[in-house]
């Protein structure tokens, strides 16, 4: 080549590390190196005298182009990322610098790339220009949307369909709180690793941000199924992850969408993975759900609850209210309490049930101010309460995440005097599963509210496997028996689960409540068995506090 005289010049530019393609005016290709040939898979003598255009992918259109070449004319320089296609037709992307230069009042162009997916091997730094992440070395959200267009376009060009994957970490926040940043970042290191060895050889694999990763799979009759594939993702987090020196247990909630069946559109292909992956975690998480229409609406209609709960909370408080079911003393019948239940009527949702904005209210981080809402309406209730002649008790729920609140005392200290001026004593009731995870800390917190005389119950009780060292040394004092063995006592097994609940409770010195007793004969048999308290719709169904008359109080 005549331009190019100094053969030493030559030779490096024949064997630099990045790809070299030198253009004159048209443009038409004069030149190419051998990382040229190794990147596209075509020789010199295939692309000599041809123009750039044939190592086009069609995902640019015109515009991207005039405006490419309109930067080359005014700043004498363009640089930036670019989807090309290899011989093979397979699409990637380079990172391109594009320059001219004139020798002998002679127009060339250079063009000098790397493939971005190698761009990791290299060590000039490219990593750095916002494509890889660089805690893991996987592409990051830049790059895989970049790629969620090219395997969409492939699927308009040769009717390949895809599956993409939004994976999330479950309990990696409690890794971060507990050993602090330095060892999340090696777990997600860790991590990254553990999904390249349980993903298909060709996927492609991102961290979006924090503990959220994507990857794109193509689907053939060839491949692995998709439920297959998920699965896999889902069981290789089964084992810990080892990393200084300690176990760490992290495990995945998977979303998946498929191309073409739920959408053609990247970011509403994402979004749908994304709400898949939420329907795994509302399922219990550590498990996979592939995106449907039905899911889809119900995390609608939830972000739409959580939205319009927010706003009534911090605006409408008046939409909430308080309704009260009554306790009684099973063998004469007298009522010894009431439980406090919230409840929201929203203006254009409706009546919402309990166990579905709690729940929403839990994860979202707003259940201090639906407690701190509940608190105000009883505090309400009772402030003109006259009172009874008899003590009674008033018991309110409370979530697990709020026991180790440090705000929970001052919530229920102004409840607990109000009570205690009405003649009413408060008890809070915690369900059997909080037992299980409760720490040492915790269980200090429950001994602080037995110190201000505050009784405790444990709801849902038979539905656990509570442990009897909890129930020896918990400040408990009574066990409530879940509705499912009350509903259930027709058969013998579930009456003797109810009498086996009753002389465990008598042997600890505790009081038993029944719930969900909604027929004659099952008061009998309660009876029978000397179950000493009960509530249910056969007594009476929850209701507001000034439905119920003076007499019952009494």
């Amino acid at each position: 080549m005549r331009d190019v005289s100094n053969l030493a010049f030559k030779e490096l530019v024949e064997h630099h590390p990045k790809a070299i393609m030198l253009a004159q005016h048209g443009p038409r290709i004069a030149y190419v190196n051998k990382q040229f040939t190794h990147v596209t898979g075509y020789e010199l003598h295939e692309v000599v005298n041809q123009t750039p255009a044939m190592l086009s992918s069609g995902l640019h259109n015109a515009a991207f182009y005039q405006r490419m070449w309109q930067d080359i004319a005014d700043k004498q320089r363009w640089e930036g990322l670019i989807w090309n296609r290899r011989k093979n037709g397979e699409q990637y992307p380079q990172w391109l610098t594009i320059y001219p230069l004139t020798v002998d009042h002679q127009t060339w162009y250079v063009g000098i790339f790397l493939d971005v997916h190698e761009a990791r091997q290299q060590s000039d730094g490219l990593t750095n220009l916002a494509y890889f992440d660089p805690l893991t070395g996987l592409a990051n959200r830049a790059l895989f949307l970049e790629s969620i267009h090219v395997y969409i376009h492939q699927y308009d060009l040769f009717q390949h369909p895809f599956a993409l994957l939004f994976i999330d970490l479950d309990f990696f926040k409690e890794v971060n709180d507990l050993h602090g940043h330095a060892v999340g970042d090696q777990v997600l290191q860790a991590v990254a690793q553990r999904l390249q060895n349980c993903l298909p050889s060709d996927a492609t694999l991102a961290r979006l941000s924090g503990d959220e990763f994507a990857a794109l799979i193509h689907l053939t009759p060839d491949t692995i199924p998709l439920p297959n594939v998920c699965q896999a993702v889902v069981d290789a987090f089964q084992q810990p992850i080892h990393v200084a020196h300690q176990q760490h247990y992290v495990t995945t909630s998977l979303g998946a969408a498929l191309c073409p069946q739920h959408s053609q559109q990247h970011t509403r292909l994402l979004q749908q993975a994304d709400r898949a992956m939420y329907s795994a975690k509302q399922a219990g998480k550590s498990c996979y759900r592939i995106y449907s229409e039905q899911d889809a609406e119900q995390t609608q209609r939830q972000q739409r609850i959580h939205e319009a709960l927010r706003h009534a909370l911090e605006t409408a408080p008046e939409q909430f209210y308080v309704e009260y079911q009554p306790q009684y003393h099973l063998p004469s019948q007298t009522l010894t309490g009431l439980e406090a239940l919230m409840r929201w009527h929203h203006p254009e949702l409706g009546q919402i049930a309990p166990t579905e904005f709690i729940a929403i209210a839990e994860q979202r981080g707003l259940i201090h101010a639906v407690s701190e809402c509940l608190v105000t309406r009883i505090i309400q209730d009772f402030h003109d309460q006259a009172k009874p002649k008899t003590p009674k008790q008033l018991a309110i729920n409370i979530s697990a995440q709020q026991i180790n609140d440090t705000r929970l005392m001052f919530l229920l200290r102004p409840l607990h005097t109000c009570l205690q001026r009405c003649g009413w004593q408060l008890e809070v009731e915690i369900t059997e599963s909080m037992l299980m995870s409760m720490g040492k800390s915790s269980l200090q917190r429950l001994h602080a509210l037995r110190d201000e005389q505050i009784r405790l119950a444990i709801d849902d009780f038979g539905t656990g496997y509570s442990s009897l060292v909890y129930l020896q040394n918990l400040p408990v004092d009574t066990l409530k028996i879940d509705r499912h063995f009350i509903q259930q006592m027709d058969a013998n097994d579930d009456q003797r689960i109810v009498s086996a609940i009753l002389s465990l409770a008598k042997s600890l010195h505790l009081s038993v409540l029944a719930e969900g007793i909604e027929t004659h004969a099952q008061l009998q048999t309660l009876q029978a068995l000397q179950c000493p308290l009960g509530q249910g719709y056969w007594f009476s169904k929850p209701t507001q506090l000034d439905s119920l008359s003076a007499a019952l109080l009494d």
